[in-house]
């Protein structure tokens, strides 16, 4: 990234596409424009997602000159793990080096259940779709750095797949589902909806029957609150999850620490939020991350409540996650409870999230902005 320019956008072109980023109907007419047989693509697919390979000799019901000519023209993963972290609680985080030498992180969270144990725990994994982010939300550390570039579907895709591989060492996969986890949120560097076309691609990939076959009842995409795009992303027609980082009941504070604020203030991002809600039927999510003496008032606590009640949304309070290099602190555990002691007693769902995954950094961009001002000091 140009050093003189926060915000430089890279164009990056791969010198092979890779697998993940395929569809199984695209692959198919690219096997059968290279005079192969297109039923090898459903065979591809199924070496990928299913058996989880990792090299193209392991694809061992496919044809050596068909593997040939998969490896000339494709890559398998695009993306390599430089990092793996677990925490001293539930969480794990990768960070994955792209072709480009970019770096981007996966994390993986466990919600421990009673009678069951930590391998076997609820897990969800949150994903990036861009290498950092463009949107400056003042406590986030994604955008630190500044916006290098949108992530292809396959490097999306790919996360989930280390993942995977993970986690099958020590999970049992003599089950229903193919994938090793139970939720997918896009939570994680970059602002999903600003990647779009990415997204619907990559949520499309997961869906599906040959790919991962994951309900896209059980994936959430999060947004800064992109109103045209979250009115675009009802008609998709694909039933996902939408959470909505509001961090702000009024507009006063919300645009203290989102510029996003200014462009879509509430009075066009709540009727967005209300139109999805009203084509999916699902309950939204409203985000709200607790910063002392910046919307931590009880005052935005009842201002939240109202915005909660008008969206039959669930408040998701979060205490803030110190950043390196920021001035924002949490409030008191005491100041915590009281605000949401206030959407409670509002009659709206409401859960406190404590903080997880602190040791190894594992708020948005942390990881990857220490590593990248590691290197630089090489």
């Amino acid at each position: 990234m140009c050093k003189t320019c926060k915000f430089h956008s890279v164009r990056f072109t791969p010198q092979k596409p890779s697998l993940f980023g395929e569809t199984l109907e695209s692959l198919k007419d690219q096997i059968e424009a290279a005079g192969h047989k297109g039923f090898r693509a459903k065979q591809v697919m199924e070496w990928l997602y299913k058996k989880r390979v990792d090299s193209w000799d392991a694809m061992t019901n496919l044809p050596k000159d068909f593997r040939a000519w998969l490896e000339e023209n494709f890559i398998l993963y695009p993306t390599t793990p430089v990092i793996d972290k677990r925490s001293d609680d539930v969480t794990q985080k990768l960070l994955l080096e792209l072709e480009d030498k970019s770096l981007i992180e996966t994390v993986l969270i466990r919600a421990p259940q009673k009678g069951v144990g930590q391998e076997d725990s609820r897990k969800t994994v949150c994903v990036s779709i861009q290498v950092g982010c463009a949107f400056g939300c003042k406590f986030c550390a994604s955008g630190l750095a500044g916006f290098r570039r949108n992530l292809m579907a396959a490097e999306v895709v790919s996360q989930l797949m280390h993942i995977c591989r993970r986690e099958d060492a020590h999970t049992d996969r003599a089950r229903e589902e193919i994938a090793s986890f139970d939720n997918i949120v896009f939570m994680g560097m970059g602002e999903p909806l600003s990647n779009y076309d990415t997204l619907v691609r990559t949520i499309r990939i997961l869906n599906a029957e040959w790919g991962l076959n994951f309900g896209a009842r059980r994936i959430t995409v999060s947004t800064s609150g992109l109103a045209p795009q979250i009115l675009k992303l009802a008609e998709e027609g694909i039933a996902v999850r939408l959470a909505i980082s509001l961090h702000g009941a009024t507009n006063e504070v919300r645009q203290q620490i989102m510029p996003i604020n200014k462009k879509y203030p509430l009075e066009d991002l709540i009727p967005a939020a209300k139109a999805f809600q009203r084509k999916h039927g699902r309950m939204l999510t409203l985000e709200f991350i607790l910063i002392e003496d910046v919307n931590d008032s009880l005052d935005q606590a009842r201002e939240l409540a109202k915005i909660a009640r008008d969206l039959h949304a669930h408040v998701n309070c979060i205490p803030y996650n110190t950043v390196e290099g920021l001035q924002w602190k949490r409030p008191s555990l005491r100041r915590q409870d009281a605000f949401v002691d206030v959407l409670r007693k509002a009659k709206v769902s409401a859960t406190i999230r404590r903080e997880k995954g602190h040791d190894i950094n594992a708020a948005c961009g942390q990881l990857r902005l220490k590593t990248e001002k590691e290197l630089a000091d090489v």
